[in-house]
């Protein structure tokens, strides 16, 4: 019942937006997931058209629009409990040792994307690049959108498979997936993976982001919250 009533208000919040975010049943949307063309015509309840896609992928907005930064304009600002703040442009990210991880993408709305290519730093790596501090317990995360907000513990940032991204299916990041640069958390649904990120602060301790404040767990377990039993990213 719990899940049902969260999904209800984010289902009435997407189409408050405007943004044409239409949330399908798990079962469906995994079907649709599994379908390797763009713009398939196979949806048998004829709402497709409505939600904007990009090949096998639901793009979701919280502000009903997408924001952009060019590549060049991107900054990614690190703050908080570090030893030397920074700016990075994305030929700066792009400096640092890279990560390449193939991983499933999967929604807390129930669908899954397969075996998604993502390029990008660790996220381990960046807070060592920036000598976070002992003191610093957890990160919240910002986006250029202007309202979105997230968060993860230390111990949970610091896993392997939680990178900054700026490639995606073998190219850049484009604005509809949340770039030029996103993050991408593999083990927890895809809420957790900011994007079109603009600001990462190492602080104290966690502060509950955009959709926590509506609902949604804070630990966000592929399989072990929000009251969903999904499969867990391996």
């Amino acid at each position: 019942m719990a899940e049902r009533a969260v999904g209800r208000r984010v289902f009435l919040g997407m189409v408050g937006l405007g943004a044409g975010g239409i949330l399908i049943g798990a079962q469906l949307q995994d079907a649709f997931s599994r379908i390797k063309t763009p713009n398939t015509t196979h949806d048998p309840t004829g709402l497709s058209s409505y939600i904007p896609a990009a090949g096998r992928f639901r793009i979701y907005s919280v502000t009903g629009s997408l924001p952009h930064r060019s590549d060049a304009d991107y900054r990614l600002k690190v703050s908080g409990l570090v030893d030397t703040p920074m700016e990075l442009t994305l030929d700066d990210l792009k400096a640092l040792p890279a990560t390449r991880l193939v991983k499933d993408f999967q929604c807390v709305t129930g669908w899954r994307v397969f075996d998604v290519p993502w390029v990008g730093v660790r996220l381990s790596d960046l807070l060592d690049h920036v000598g976070a501090q002992p003191a610093g317990k957890a990160l919240a995360f910002t986006s250029f959108d202007g309202l979105y907000t997230e968060s993860l513990t230390m111990s949970q940032a610091r896993r392997p498979d939680v990178i900054v991204a700026y490639e995606m299916q073998g190219k850049p990041v484009v604005r509809e997936h949340g770039g030029p640069v996103r993050m991408y958390i593999a083990p927890m649904y895809g809420y957790k993976s900011t994007k079109w990120l603009s600001g990462i602060e190492v602080v104290d301790r966690v502060t509950p982001g955009y959709w926590e404040d509506n609902g949604y767990d804070v630990d966000a377990w592929i399989g072990h919250s929000n009251g969903r039993h999904d499969q867990p990213v391996t």
